[in-house]
């Protein structure tokens, strides 16, 4: 404003309107609530003439919970008096940060003041008094000077200021469309340091270990924001807690920081009430194999969680703002820890929700999950399209971190929590999917790597009687899998019904392996065979019984066997033949043979021989059974031909036997006329 010269004073409001900046910290590395950029101080914009540019030196000072900062205020009045008026300014108007104390200010030579405005959640206003007026033309360099304090409270504050944690932002002062100023951050040795604003130079080590992180000349400073998330490692206090767990003593080790006592009182106590239930609720065993310690960090992962599980070493790393949620959803992750499931989002998504349930159970309060708003729905992809930690950006890993949690919430509501944990039992006993049912079945044992988004489905829709493919094509699914859920319901369905058809006899593993690993064409192959297998049994069955035989278990042997469907088809041709040559045995027995046959028969069994056909044929010797039948048919075949051989044999035997007779008893008279002859002529002469 403008004065005459009796008028002497004037007034100047030099607010810091802050606005917004593009580049800020990754979200793992802020607590909820914390402010992206400095807010805006809503004021009057100073009178044109007096500028004021900064120059900020943020020094952190752990032992005294505070960060100190010097501000250099270099203040012009770019006006000049005319013969009738004077122009002049004796005040100005500054925004700090909120949770500020201790302001100072000097010049040389002069006596200025500084007192609070008004303190609002998001910023502090000071009146700095000039202490004589700054005339037209003159420049007058203020030193402020003031702490940023660590106002307590919840973890999830903005800043928070001790000997292993730091956190707070840093802001550039000055006037509206005035370049200039700069801001430094000075930190003690021993920290580590995250910052993410891009008009912050490299850090900087003096001798004493001190890191510096310096802008040069700010184009605008009022839209300078860097918020600095700081902890020095290695300075842990010890506790050890025991839980029970159904019966089993687990110690857990819960390390945090010194000056943060809080924090393991929370932690361990969300632990010793939480875990017990956890554990019920899942149904599974203890599986960390040596004492779990929980540890409390700055949680510099960009996975999205305030946390880390490291299921190799035993070890959870707990943000330091981390909320029950997340404590909970990391403690989970003893048994969801990559060896149960294989797929990144059922890991997280069913630790997400056992800690939900356990957060109820134990009486937690206001507990919330990640909740996939209509804005996170936006930016979600398939679940099997989620990439690794670190990949995709914080919009898609949030708005997948949610969907998981609903997906393995819709997938509870199905199967309800015996279910789940038939389920979760199953994959620990390494019970594969599909297993045999029927006499002599036994436990056929499954891989012992962890089930992916296949193997999840085939075991929750066997082992909980409700179908999950819709959810699936919902949720998990990418475009190019969905023909995937497609071919297996079909392939399924086939299975259940040439299993149906087989009844007491069992496909054999290697269809159920290739129904495991989802290679539905080998599936639809091997039933086909096993369909024409089914087709030979029956058509031995039928034969069999017709001839009335036992079929040999050798076919089934073969069907259920390594040696599989085409050695059980080429026995079904081999006992066909078998049944034949048997039958045509029967044919050619004539219940009352003739005379003739009688005699043929004579000193023969051919019914003992087709008695030894049939139970050579009951016990498999198909080869034996077959010679016996066709000893038996030969016999039967030939027996009247055999008997009138016997009787011609018979009678030519009878015939030589009288002319052997006749020819004896000739030569014996022939003899005794030869005698008398030989005498006659002795005594005549």
């Amino acid at each position: 404003m403008t004065s005459s010269t009796a008028r002497r004073r004037a007034l100047v409001v030099g607010l810091a309107v802050l606005a917004a900046i593009a580049s800020t910290p990754a979200r793992a590395l802020l607590p909820d609530g914390v402010p992206l950029a400095a807010p805006a101080a809503a004021a009057a914009t100073p009178p044109s003439g007096l500028t004021m540019i900064a120059d900020a030196r943020y020094t952190v000072d752990p032992a005294k919970r505070r960060v100190h900062v010097a501000v250099a205020l270099t203040t012009t009045n770019h006006r000049t008096d005319t013969k009738t008026h004077r122009y002049f300014f004796d005040r100005a108007f500054l925004a700090v940060q909120p949770d500020t104390t201790a302001y100072r200010i000097t010049s040389a030579g002069i006596h200025p003041t500084v007192r609070v405005q008004r303190r609002t959640p998001t910023y502090t206003l000071l009146r700095i008094d000039f202490g004589t007026q700054l005339a037209a033309g003159g420049t007058r360099v203020f030193g402020l000077a003031f702490d940023i304090a660590d106002p307590g409270g919840a973890p999830t504050r903005t800043t928070r200021i001790g000997t292993t944690l730091v956190s707070f932002g840093a802001w550039g002062f000055g006037t509206p469309g005035t370049p200039g100023g700069t801001v430094a951050v000075v930190f003690p040795a021993g920290f580590s340091v995250d910052v993410n604003a891009p008009e912050l130079g490299p850090p900087t080590t003096d001798a004493a270990g001190n890191v510096t992180y310096a802008s040069g000349p700010l184009a605008n400073p009022l839209t300078f924001f860097a918020y600095f998330v700081a902890d020095r490692p290695g300075a842990f206090k010890e506790t050890t807690v025991q839980v029970t767990l159904d019966g089993q003593a687990v110690p857990i080790t819960i390390r945090a920081w010194p000056d943060d006592p809080a924090w393991a009182t929370r932690v361990a106590g969300l632990l010793t009430r939480g875990l017990p239930v956890m554990a019920k609720d899942i149904g599974l065993p203890w599986t960390v194999g040596r004492p779990l310690v929980v540890t409390e960090a700055l949680s510099r992962n960009t996975s999205g969680f305030a946390g880390r599980y490291d299921p190799e070493g035993g070890q959870i790393e707990i943000a330091y703002y981390a909320t029950t949620f997340v404590i909970l959803h990391e403690a989970a992750h003893a048994w969801f820890d990559g060896g149960l499931l294989a797929d990144r989002w059922a890991s997280e998504g069913f630790a997400s929700y056992y800690a939900l349930r356990t957060a109820t159970a134990i009486g937690e309060k206001k507990v919330v999950g990640d909740v996939l708003t209509p804005a996170l729905e936006k930016s979600r992809v398939p679940l099997n399209a989620w990439s690794a930690p670190g990949v995709d950006d914080a919009t898609i890993q949030n708005a997948e971190s949610a969907a998981a949690l609903k997906l393995a919430t819709l997938i509870g509501e199905r199967a309800g929590p015996d279910g789940l944990t038939a389920v979760w039992q199953a994959i620990h006993d390494q019970r594969a999917a599909y297993q045999p049912i029927g006499p002599g079945a036994s436990l056929e044992p499954g891989s012992t790597a962890a089930p992916d988004w296949r193997g999840l489905l085939d075991l929750l829709e066997e082992r909980t009687a409700a179908t999950y493919d819709d959810l699936w094509r919902t949720w998990v699914v990418r475009p190019d899998d969905e023909v995937l859920l497609t071919d297996r319901a079909g392939a399924r369905l086939r299975y259940a019904a040439v299993a149906a058809r087989a009844d007491t006899w069992l496909l054999p593993r290697v269809v159920r392996d290739a129904l495991r690993a989802w290679q539905f064409q080998q599936v639809g192959e091997l039933l086909d065979d096993a369909s024409r297998a089914l087709d030979d049994r029956d058509s031995v069955v039928a034969a069999s019984a017709g001839a009335g035989l036992t079929p040999p278990t050798t076919m089934k042997t073969d069907f259920e066997g390594e040696r599989g469907f085409a050695a059980a088809s080429a026995e079904a041709v081999a006992e066909l033949t078998a049944v034949a040559a048997y039958r045509d045995a029967v044919a050619t027995r004539s219940d009352e043979p003739d005379l003739l046959a009688r005699i043929g028969l004579w000193n023969s069994d051919p019914s003992a021989a087709l008695g030894r056909a049939v139970d050579s044929f009951a016990a498999g010797d198909l080869r034996a059974s077959a010679e016996s039948s066709a000893y038996a048919a030969r016999i039967w075949t030939t027996a009247a031909e055999i008997g009138r051989n016997r009787v011609v044999a018979v009678g030519a035997s009878l015939a030589a036997i009288l002319l052997a007779g006749w020819l004896f008893l000739r030569s014996l008279h022939d003899r005794s006329t030869r005698r008398r002859r030989r005498s006659l002529m002795a005594h005549r002469g």
